[in-house]
């Protein structure tokens, strides 16, 4: 059984993505932010690290529609630019980071601002789940998202919210959640949310995709 840690503010992430949401404000995101031993910013966000942050990119990702010329100029170097307009920038920064071996991948600033880009950032993560080898989650400034298709027991504490989003998956059953689930499916994407976990873990056992959402103390 495959089991999930909740982020700490000790966590060192591999690599970080940070996209152009809501820059992140809570002190869980920012220590990420701070620690992780690569930093590529999605296009846009570059403006955003430099308004906001002393941390400066390693890499910038996109199609450079959304970055100041400023920026441009200062990080030439540093610029992959994917003209492709069939993905976002989000994976266009996952794919670059995949060319570079890359596979442990946290992303920051992936909410906030525009709904449809929120719900698009978050869909993602069951999309990813595809890619061989390879770990993704999102942090935002209030939780953590996490896409399984597995078996699953995640860290958790007495009283924690809890979501589940059905992204393609039949049945899920559940120990440990205020409202269990039974070899049950989710239809819709409200069904699964605003759950309570009653220790300091839960199980899904499941069949397909999911994503769950942990709240944050």
């Amino acid at each position: 059984m495959k089991k999930i840690e909740l982020p700490t503010i000790d966590f060192q992430a591999e690599t970080v993505i940070l996209a152009n949401g809501e820059f992140p404000q809570s002190e869980i995101a920012l220590s990420i932010l701070d620690k992780a031993q690569y930093l590529v910013c999605c296009d846009g966000a570059t403006n955003q690290l430099l308004n906001n942050h002393s941390r400066l990119p390693d890499a910038i990702v996109g199609d450079c529609d959304s970055v100041s010329k400023e920026n441009f100029e200062r990080f030439f170097d540093i610029i992959h630019r994917v003209p492709d307009q069939d993905t976002n920038d989000l994976t266009k920064a996952v794919n670059f980071c995949r060319s570079q071996g890359r596979t442990h991948i946290t992303f920051l600033g992936a909410t906030g601002k525009r709904e449809d880009h929120t719900l698009a950032n978050i869909s993602l993560l069951a999309r990813y789940l595809d890619i061989q080898e390879a770990n993704f989650r999102m942090i935002t400034d209030y939780g953590v998202f996490d896409a399984v298709s597995q078996d699953s027991e995640f860290e958790s504490f007495v009283g924690q919210q809890v979501s589940l989003f059905n992204m393609s998956g039949t049945t899920i059953s559940s120990s440990n959640l205020k409202y269990p689930l039974e070899n049950h499916t989710l239809n819709h994407l409200w069904e699964g949310t605003l759950n309570e976990s009653l220790a300091d873990s839960f199980r899904l056992l499941l069949n397909g995709k999911y994503v769950v959402f942990r709240e944050f103390r």
